[in-house]
């Protein structure tokens, strides 16, 4: 079974968003994997055991990833993980990139790798959080859609899973290969092993530009709006003063009756 697991590098959780030159900026934040997609790595690397076991090499899970040179680093994390391979996207053309032209670019490179039975995505990513890219991409690619899996189950040519919502729990199927995007429900992430940070670190990850896809930059077809200040409001305080308690109430009772409040 081969498994592809889609990742991306977003600025840390901790961060604080800064608004420049009316853009909004991460600033200075330290980029990591997307949290959501720890789990989406994790689902994958559960169905490589339940096909074949850890280390068979009839079951492989790949991490792709399209983003900037950095984005090396998330896919070390995945590698670390566990998973077998990585690939990330990289070309100038892709900076400001929409989710439409994410999936476009995602099911071109799973389609470039080849043999995929199950793609798997996390729910959102955390700079964003559309939450969109996965049944974008799946349509892309012409393969069935199952979100919000909390499991996943694979049985012949085909997979279900119980998808977790606000309403309950939902059972869906659908035939392989398929899209998945999944939810924390699905298990905690396993941490990086010693021995899966050593074979990460010494591990080589391709990089495939637009023309090794053998497709054009995708057309934006988002409108980036400028950041704009809500407008400033005048705030006047008035102190009612008095000898007694009683004084002040009776001021405060005029006060009320001639501003018309009730």
């Amino acid at each position: 079974m081969k498994i592809i697991a889609c990742i991306k590098q977003v600025p840390d959780s901790e961060a604080k968003v800064k608004a420049e030159s009316g853009q909004v900026s991460w600033g200075d934040a330290p980029l990591v994997i997307n949290p959501f997609d720890e789990y989406a790595v994790e689902g994958a690397l559960q169905q490589k055991e339940a096909s074949g076991g850890a280390s068979s090499s009839l079951s492989t899970v790949t991490a792709l990833c399209v983003g900037p040179e950095s984005a090396r680093e998330a896919l070390k994390h995945a590698l670390a993980m566990g998973a077998d391979e990585a690939v990330l996207v990289s070309d100038a053309a892709l900076e400001n990139l929409d989710t439409v032209g994410a999936a476009r670019v995602l099911a071109a490179a799973i389609q470039k790798i080849g043999g995929a039975d199950m793609v798997v995505f996390g729910r959102q990513t955390l700079d964003n959080g559309a939450g969109l890219t996965p049944a974008q991409t799946a349509r892309v690619l012409g393969w069935p859609m199952l979100g919000l899996a909390g499991q996943i189950k694979v049985e012949g040519g085909s997979v279900t899973v119980e998808r977790v919502l606000d309403e309950g729990r939902q059972s869906m199927k659908a035939n392989l290969p398929a899209v998945l995007s999944v939810v924390q429900s699905i298990g905690e992430p396993r941490y990086p092993s010693f021995m899966g940070i050593r074979k990460a670190s010494k591990a080589t990850i391709p990089v495939w530009s637009l023309d090794d896809l053998g497709i054009a930059a995708p057309t934006a077809i988002v409108t980036r709006t400028e950041l704009m200040n809500p407008p400033a409001q005048e705030l006047a305080t008035e102190m009612i003063t008095g000898e007694t308690p009683a004084e002040i109430a009776e001021k405060l009772a005029e006060k009320i009756l001639a501003e018309k409040v009730l």
